[in-house]
Formats: structure tokens, C-alpha cells, sequence
């Protein structure tokens, strides 16, 4: 029998390395550990019923992220997509070691390997649009206000339309529960009005 609770112990634990801190609730944390959290979080809110690989999957969606910083590759667009790519693979193959030695089939784990390398998103497959909708979801509640900080208008706002355009109307719908500051609020409207 799979066992997910060591599973989920075994992401945690590498989430918890992550140098990176934040504080939650007056308490220090790893991000990576917090992200991971939040995923679970909207999951819990965008399918209630998830099966545990489609749980552990988007536990691990960032897994061990820190360890290939953005600037390890070229400070472009290409360069972005680059690196984008390459952790999405790592990523992948690195939970799906997990999943291999918490007695996981082959099936499930090439399931999970599938969800976080985003594999089937345009081709409708639902546990991968699950995992998109969550991380834009996370993306929309925990780091768009510091990141519409870092840009201009114009980018901030292409940026929402693609990341609306991503995501199903399950998606669109909790997106729009998110409280958000006055300045925030506005651009997501100006994005769903262009």
C-alpha cells in the first residue's frame, strides 16, 4: 500500500531546508514550506476530493525550487521559459523518487510527474488544470502585491490576463473570493476589462 503520510512527510521535510524565510502568524517559516501550505490550501478549496497523488503533487510543485535560482540562467525571456522548464523536469523527478519509495505504482507516479510538469494543461486534462488553478490562485493571494510593486502597469496587467486565461472557471471563481488591497483590486479589474 502507498503511504502518503511519509510521502507528504518527505516533500515537508526537503520544503523545510529552503534558506529563504517568511513570517506567518508572528512565526518564521521556510517559504517554500508556507507555499507549500497555501497550495494545500486552495486545493482543499478547488477540489475537495482529491485523490492523494493529485495532493502530493501539488505539495510538491516547487520542490526544492531554491536550489536553481532564477539568475542561474540568462535574465531574458528565453532565459526565463529556460529555467521555467528545466524546474518543472527536476521537479517532477524529484517527487516522483519520493513517490517510488512510498510504494506508489508506476502509474500513480508518472501521474504526479505529469500534474507538475504541467503536461496535458492545453489538452483539458483536469487533475493538471487543478494544480494550474491552484498555483495561480497562490500567485493572486500571497505574491501578486509585492510583485505588481516590481513592475509597470502594463506588464502587471498582461501578466493577470495570462494568468486568467490559464485558468478554468473553477479557478476564475475563487480568484475573485481573494481579498486583495484597493491597488491590486484595481488592476485585476483593468485586466478583466481589457
Amino acid at each position: 500500500m502507498p503511504d502518503y503520510e511519509k510521502a507528504l512527510k518527505a516533500i515537508d521535510d526537503a520544503h523545510a531546508q529552503d534558506p529563504k524565510k517568511v513570517v506567518v502568524d508572528g512565526k518564521e517559516i521556510p517559504y517554500e514550506l508556507h507555499y507549500a501550505h497555501k497550495m494545500t490550501a486552495y486545493l482543499s478549496k478547488r477540489a475537495p476530493d482529491a485523490s492523494d497523488v493529485v495532493k502530493l503533487a501539488i505539495r510538491a510543485q516547487h520542490f526544492r525550487r531554491w536550489e536553481v535560482p532564477r539568475d542561474s540562467y540568462p535574465m531574458t525571456r528565453i532565459g526565463y521559459h529556460s529555467w521555467r522548464t528545466f524546474l518543472k523536469r527536476r521537479q517532477a523527478q524529484l517527487a516522483g523518487s519520493i513517490l517510488d519509495e512510498c510504494g506508489y505504482s508506476t502509474d500513480e507516479t508518472k501521474l504526479c510527474m505529469a500534474m507538475i510538469e504541467k503536461q496535458g494543461l492545453t489538452q483539458g486534462n483536469p487533475e493538471t488544470q487543478i494544480l494550474e488553478d491552484v498555483a495561480c490562485l497562490v500567485f493572486l493571494d500571497d505574491q501578486f502585491e509585492a510583485f505588481e510593486k516590481e513592475h509597470d502597469e502594463e506588464k502587471i496587467i498582461k501578466i493577470l490576463q495570462k494568468t486568467w486565461g490559464k485558468m478554468s472557471e473553477e479557478g476564475h471563481n475563487l480568484a475573485l473570493q481573494i481579498p486583495m488591497a484597493q491597488r491590486s483590486t484595481e488592476l485585476v479589474q483593468k485586466a478583466l476589462a481589457g
